[in-house]
């Protein structure tokens, strides 16, 4: 039976503080990694508080780093840190992301421009910044969604964004492969974080209605297919999208 052992291995999950990201961080530092836990430096110190929290107990496997993914300088920062510490990098959970639902018709420009930047852009620019850190025969693992898929009433920006990491996902699976570096993504379905907690019940139970298992995710159910994608067990698996909705497909 396999088991999946991380030991010696260095993980950077980005908007890690909370929710899936939180999850996917614990699994991977269970799994025995050592764990970056990433977040946005707001205003009021409630990331701050909380990726502090989360690594208290990690020890000296556990590091909290401040770092707008959509800034090339606090990137570079965040990864000299983490070159520091810990000299490398072996696994990149892209899990940042925000919502700012309108109608196309409503929608502003600002609100398009935003989302893009944190869910699509700032991919790309934390991988490419994350490229001269990286061990060869690394992983990467971007968060997609179901959104990206079917796209969802009201979220053409963030289903843009989504369907947008799909399409990176491929390419840098081709462009990374001579480095052994695989390269994948994870689209979940409606999950209970403190995200998937804001949509009305009424929407809500309109959606459980279409998936077939009748519920929504948890976080550690999608956290786990990451860790997977994270291991050796996933090595020839790469330029993929694994779905994880409970079998909604529109």
């Amino acid at each position: 039976m396999y088991s999946i052992d991380l030991t010696g291995k260095v993980a950077i999950v980005t908007g890690s503080s909370q929710g899936l990201g939180k999850a996917t961080a614990t699994l991977l530092y269970e799994a025995g990694a050592k764990v970056v836990v990433n977040y946005f430096n707001d205003p009021e110190g409630k990331c701050r508080a909380q990726a502090e929290e989360t690594v208290a107990a990690w020890g000296d496997r556990g590091l909290a780093i401040a770092a707008d993914v959509r800034s090339r300088a606090e990137l570079q920062q965040m990864f000299e840190i983490v070159k520091a510490r810990w000299g490398q990098v072996d696994i990149l959970v892209n899990n940042a992301a925000i919502l700012r639902d309108k109608t196309v018709k409503k929608m502003e420009d600002r609100e398009w421009e935003d989302v893009i930047e944190t869910n699509l852009s700032a991919v790309f620019r934390v991988v490419q910044s994350s490229l001269p850190f990286f061990n060869e025969g690394g992983r990467i693992v971007s968060m997609a969604s179901i959104s990206g898929i079917i796209g969802f009433f009201g979220q053409a920006n963030y289903a843009s964004a989504k369907a947008g990491v799909i399409g990176l996902t491929k390419v840098l699976s081709r462009e990374l492969a001579g480095r052994k570096i695989t390269v994948n993504a994870v689209a979940p379905g409606v999950v209970m974080t403190e995200m998937g907690k804001t949509i009305p019940e009424e929407a809500r139970q309109q959606m459980l209605a279409q998936i077939p298992l009748r519920r929504c995710g948890e976080p550690d159910e999608i956290a786990s297919v990451i860790l997977f994608l994270c291991s050796e067990m996933a090595s020839y698996m790469t330029g993929q999208t694994l779905h994880v909705n409970g079998g909604w497909w529109g």
